[in-house]
């Protein structure tokens, strides 16, 4: 590559864009007349004005007599020469827009504005050409279906009801949102499918924006050592025993707190601090909650909650896929949902723009009555990966350790609920116990057909009612002559 990119180099580049379309065209998405020298910019501008508006390249007299430039042209050129122009052009274009990210983020530092400045050192950092051609989709589906299903992704949630649902569970590189109420219980159903992937031997971080970190621990003890929290309290040792017993064949598992309107960077900052102090790879991360994050690639007002939420809701996706990793977090309901029992997407708060984003979506429905029968119920609202969009589960839910399991996902085929479904009026149909000594006698039970022997056939019994008639004539009688 070369280290300087003179007048000389960048008059080339344009001559030999002139010589091949091909060649414009395959730089088109990297090319900025910005990039180039002063007394160029003209002829580079015309070009990419020309192409954008015509369809088609300049001529040369063209761009001379539209603006002054004189391009030569570069004959006898072969495959090997427009390949150097590739690649070079593309080491230009990247050092251009370098360049200019770096004075631009001067002047935004300056101003105090420190956010905007690492997206645009990594936009220009990344620029390339397309290389990578995607999936050829007749080439190898057998190779191609097992990457779908092998590379890391379809991690089980622990819950296989909700495994059914999404096809095997939840994927690496996709936002999963759980919206509920105010008090519905968000942080504990991702506290409990932390709790389910750290069993399962991964590692995480927990990110909470609301709760303390020692609460959030505190939570996860009752979950793990299944003690309530007054329990915990009365006997911390047992408790300390166990929650290190479980450490020996568990993931890792850290805790963090932030504080309230932090942005991706923090998280992304977290993250690697982490990794670079521990060693320890992160495979999940579960975020309490969207609604406190606040965007990075743009200046937002908190109050334009629908903009805020979509640009941090694709700022939470890009870090899930950037590092490979799962990501959970919450969502607020409005008040519109408060006294539905079936969620859609007009009863999140702050409007569609995070479910447009989110990979899948969930709703989740209880009340103090279910949370007291030990009752969770999940609606899915969006998934990308399954058909499961309006299908409902049910969880159990233990009041005092807070554990959320499912104990009843394998009874049904489908997985959708924990016993066969019976109506009210089953319930309350009145049903009769006949004994062994009943139905040897049919007078005794007239409604039981008796079985007949083979070759003979029964006849219906008669129904007969005990009425003693006689002690009644006597004590009529008895009435009268007195």
């Amino acid at each position: 590559m070369l280290k300087e990119y003179g007048l000389d180099v960048q008059r080339l580049f344009l001559e030999m864009m002139l010589e091949d379309a091909q060649s414009y065209v395959r730089v088109q998405n990297i090319y900025n007349p910005q990039n180039f020298d002063k007394s160029l910019r003209p002829a580079a501008e015309f070009i990419k004005e020309h192409s954008d508006k015509h369809k088609t390249l300049p001529d040369r007299m063209q761009i001379s007599a539209t603006t002054g430039v004189k391009l030569a042209a570069v004959p006898d050129l072969n495959e090997g020469h427009f390949d150097w122009f590739m690649g070079e052009f593309e080491a230009f274009t990247r050092r251009q827009e370098l360049e200019r990210a770096i004075l631009k983020a001067a002047d935004l530092l300056e101003k105090g504005e420190y956010d905007p400045v690492e997206k645009l050192i990594k936009d220009a950092v990344q620029i390339s050409l397309t290389k990578d051609m995607g999936t050829d989709y007749f080439a190898d589906p057998k190779a191609r279906i097992e990457k779908y299903f092998n590379s890391g992704g379809q991690v089980s949630t622990g819950w296989p009801q909700l495994d059914r649902l999404l096809y095997g569970g939840f994927s690496r590189g996709e936002l999963n949102i759980f919206a509920g109420g105010s008090g519905s219980g968000k942080s504990l159903l991702m506290m409990n499918i932390a709790l389910n992937w750290l069993q399962q031997g991964l590692s995480g971080v927990y990110i909470t924006l609301e709760l303390s970190e020692e609460l959030t621990s505190l939570r996860t003890d009752a979950m793990l050592t299944n003690m309530s929290t007054k329990d915990i309290r009365k006997d911390i040792d047992t408790t300390e025993l166990k929650v290190k017993l479980v450490a020996k064949k568990s993931g890792n598992y850290q805790v963090k707190g932030l504080p309230a309107q932090s942005n991706i960077n923090d998280i992304r900052a977290y993250l690697k601090e982490y990794q670079i102090q521990t060693g320890k790879r992160v495979d999940f991360v579960m975020i309490d909650y969207l609604d406190l994050l606040m965007p990075v690639s743009a200046k937002v007002s908190p109050n334009d909650l629908f903009v805020k939420d979509k640009y941090v809701s694709e700022e939470l996706r890009n870090l899930a896929k950037e590092l490979g990793i799962l990501m959970v977090t919450a969502s607020q309901l409005n008040r519109s949902a408060v006294e539905e029992i079936e969620f859609d997407h007009s009863h999140i708060s702050g409007g569609i723009s995070k479910i447009n984003t989110a990979d899948n979506v969930f709703g989740i429905f209880t009340s103090r009555a279910m949370k007291e029968r030990g009752k969770y119920q999940i609606q899915c609202m969006k998934s990308r990966s399954s058909t499961g969009v309006g299908q409902k589960i049910d969880l159990e839910y233990n009041i005092e350790t807070m554990r959320i399991t499912d104990e009843g996902g394998d009874d049904n085929e489908n997985g959708f609920s924990k016993k066969p479904s019976t109506s009210i009026m089953d319930s309350i149909k009145a049903k009769s116990q006949v004994s062994s000594a009943a139905t040897e006698d049919s007078k005794s039970v007239p409604w039981e057909r008796p079985q007949a022997k083979e070759g003979f056939e029964l006849e219906a019994p008669k129904v007969t009612a005990d009425v003693q008639s006689a002690k009644l004539k006597q004590l009529l009688g008895k009435i009268k002559t007195s």
